[in-house]
């Protein structure tokens, strides 16, 4: 049985939004196996490797990458031995967010692409899959198929690497409030002294977790600095 037995895909559909201008590899560096992700300074794509996109079922994208990670290990594909390196890095990008309510901070993770597993390997003279990872892949639980084309998994292309790996921030920024708002939006106040007040948005203060907004009181226009929870958008 080949590769092109066993998937069915017939047009390339990577994750939405990969389509970024191209940009060339730096020289390489030392992979965090523990965290997946891949530093600033790390290249686009390893020497002799290409990245493939997996389909995984809804909200597995995190044990799958886990399983891969152990299974390549048992099986010497991880580069232990260099001549057995096929298989390099497994990602799950994600990006951070902070939410701020009643002044107190939480941190979210979100996965940027879910239900797909970005795959780094190492391909066959003619262009295959090895056949030994190509199944150890298709027989983890949780994955349905190589994304590809012509029946066959497809590399993604550079334009497509450079943009998922920029896509996700490196571990160590700090993450900022997702600000849902934007300068001149028509909003009421939900809560607090202020309630049912309506307004207009000034400035997005997201180190802070606030928003400006414009409101009428007592016949002149007062700036006030609430939390961003404790608005909504208004509409006549």
């Amino acid at each position: 049985m080949t590769d092109e037995d066993t998937t069915t895909d017939t047009t390339l559909e990577t994750p939405d939004a990969l389509d970024a201008a191209p940009a060339a590899p730096t020289a390489p560096v030392e992979v965090d196996p523990d965290t997946g992700a891949a530093p600033e300074e790390e290249p686009m794509v390893y020497p002799g490797m290409n990245w493939f996109v997996l389909r995984v079922a809804s909200n597995k994208e995190d044990s799958v990458r886990r399983t891969l990670l152990r299974k390549v290990k048992i099986e010497g594909f991880d580069g232990v031995d260099a001549d057995k390196h096929l298989v390099n890095r497994i990602l799950v990008p994600t990006e951070k967010t902070k939410t701020m309510k009643a002044g107190k901070q939480k941190v979210v993770e979100t996965k940027l692409y879910p239900g797909y597993v970005f795959v780094e390997m190492k391909l066959e003279p003619d262009g295959r899959i090895p056949q030994d990872v190509f199944f150890l892949i298709k027989e983890t639980t949780g994955v349905g198929d190589f994304i590809g084309t012509a029946g066959r998994p497809s590399p993604m292309s550079i334009p497509e690497i450079e943009k998922m790996l920029n896509a996700a921030k490196p571990a160590e920024e700090q993450p900022q409030v997702r600000m849902e708002y934007q300068k001149g939006d028509h909003i009421r106040v939900t809560d607090g002294a202020f309630e049912n007040m309506e307004g207009t948005v000034d400035e997005l203060l997201p180190d802070q977790g606030k928003v400006r907004v414009i409101v009428t009181i007592f016949g002149r226009a007062t700036p006030l600095e609430i939390e961003y929870w404790q608005i909504e958008r208004f509409e006549e």
